[in-house]
């Protein structure tokens, strides 16, 4: 009887743990935030937790990439294309239970543009002349100059709302608009969000969510295998995927994201101030040997800062063809004394494993190349903000960002006339197939200026228990959105 008494507990506990599962779920990461203020930091880790989970904008991205009205339920176009109104929800309540309107659009506006603002893209308020209150649930947004592209800059993490009075705390505390508010974060393991009961739209299937922070590819497998996570949407030991899909608790998710994986060059420093030294470098690198070598084969060579999914990409791989000789015979041209340069990688396993064949592609031409591995908050501060590198490699996973080649003082330190007057041109261009030409002629610039050594597109590439629903397949931004989430049978 003892016995059959323990089986009926055991059996009991164990159906209890999968209820209590259904309406949770444990999402794996790679990289921990720096902060949860996706309006300051630049780190895509920190919208993969707070994006259209904690934080909305007037728009979103959808899963398939497509704009739809988030805090805004509709907008329309005026004075030709000049002027914006944005028609916002009513109901909505941040997590504090303050109300949002649009007093919040105005300043979280003016915040994101103003002068001392340290929102990483800037770049897209740029354009906003003024932010008009209209009433209440009514803003107009006024522009220098027409931009039928708006309503999908707006759907950028950069460009959710906040509230003035909570904006203190953005960083370590965040208050949002979103299906879940936040709970608690233990540094260094993971950060916990609920379900928002004031929530304006459709209640999420979820009630918790913990997304936890896993960085060595190993540690990731194991804590799959073990069902420590439930997910891990952007897996980073593709080269177990054969194994898990072949255990039938999981399902594999293999598609496409924004992320331009890039050798990066610092353009003002010598010698790759030279373009004949950056040439050098982009012909030196085998992209095959990368794919196959880093990623397992999964990954799509790309010649310069474009997505191979997006209908205006070009294929330029060719320009940058892979030709030790070439190489050579360029830095003999150049004819100064032995290049050595440092190779500067972030913790993630495309730029830890891709940089050791990189290095090795590199010293075979000639080019001395030292690995200085960095942590994440290390390479934000001292590549990306100072600027204090020579290459580096990283995955630019926002959408269609090929506009951060015209800011100068970004950190590849860029600054080519020509791509500033086409950056110029398509600010203006309403007509799709103008903007089409105009995208093509950037990808050729840049490319023509070997800028950096264009590596592959980043798959994604994730596994998950074969019951959650709802997760994305592609990512057409730096998102795990878990509105649409849930456990099936």
């Amino acid at each position: 009887m003892r016995g059959i008494f323990r089986s009926t507990v055991a059996a009991t506990a164990l159906m209890a743990g999968a209820v209590c599962a259904q309406d949770g779920i444990t999402i794996g990461m790679v990289l921990e935030p720096p902060n949860l203020d996706p309006t300051g930091v630049a780190a895509a880790a920190t919208d993969e937790v707070v994006y259209a989970n904690l934080f909305e904008g007037l728009t979103r991205f959808a899963y398939d990439g497509t704009i739809r009205p988030a805090l805004a339920r509709d907008w329309r176009i005026e004075d030709e294309g000049r002027s914006y109104v944005f028609d916002l929800q009513d109901g909505v309540t941040f997590h504090d239970g303050s109300v949002f309107d649009a007093e919040d659009v105005r300043f979280s506006l003016d915040r994101a543009r103003a002068e001392d603002s340290t929102n990483a893209q800037k770049q897209l308020f740029a354009g906003i002349e003024s932010v008009e209150i209209i009433d209440p649930l009514t803003v107009r947004i006024r522009l220098t100059q027409p931009d039928g592209n708006f309503p999908f800059k707006m759907a950028w993490g950069d460009a959710v709302m906040v509230a003035e009075e909570s904006i203190g705390d953005i960083a370590t505390a965040p208050i949002g608009t979103g299906p879940f508010r936040f709970d608690r974060w233990v540094q260094g393991d993971r950060v916990e969000l609920s379900a928002y009961d004031g929530y304006w739209g459709e209640k999420p299937a979820l009630e918790r969510a913990t997304f936890r922070f896993i960085s060595d590819p190993t540690a990731a497998f194991a804590a799959v295998m073990a069902e420590d996570v439930d997910a891990f949407p952007n897996f980073p030991a593709p080269e177990t995927l054969i194994q898990l899909e072949a255990d039938p608790r999981f399902a594999v998710i293999v598609g496409t994201t924004e992320g331009e994986t890039i050798l990066a060059m610092n353009n003002a420093q010598a010698p790759l101030d030279d373009i004949r030294v950056r040439q050098a470098i982009a012909h030196a690198i085998n992209r095959a040997d990368i794919i196959d070598g880093a990623m397992f084969g999964y990954g799509t060579p790309i010649g310069s800062h474009f997505a191979p999914h997006h209908p205006d990409y070009l294929d330029l791989t060719d320009m940058s063809a892979h030709d030790p000789q070439r190489s050579r015979d360029l830095l003999a041209e150049v004819g100064s004394a032995p290049i050595s340069l440092r190779l500067a990688l972030p913790p993630p396993a495309y730029a830890r494993r891709g940089g050791e064949i990189v290095a090795a592609q590199l010293r075979a031409v000639g080019i001395e190349t030292r690995i200085v591995n960095m942590e994440w908050a290390q390479w934000l501060e001292t590549v990306f903000k100072g600027g204090d590198y020579d290459l580096t490699i990283v995955s630019h996973t926002e959408p269609l960002d090929i506009d951060i080649y015209a800011r100068p003082d970004y950190y590849f330190h860029y600054d080519g006339d020509r791509f500033h007057q086409l950056m110029d041109q398509l600010e203006s261009a309403a007509q799709p197939h103008q903007r089409s030409e105009l995208y093509q002629q950037a990808q050729r610039q840049i490319a023509q200026d070997y800028v950096n050594g264009f590596l592959f597109q980043l798959a994604k590439t994730g596994v998950a228990n074969k019951r959650i629903e709802g997760l994305w397949v592609n990512a057409p931004t730096q998102a795990n959105d878990l509105t649409d989430v849930r456990w099936g049978d």
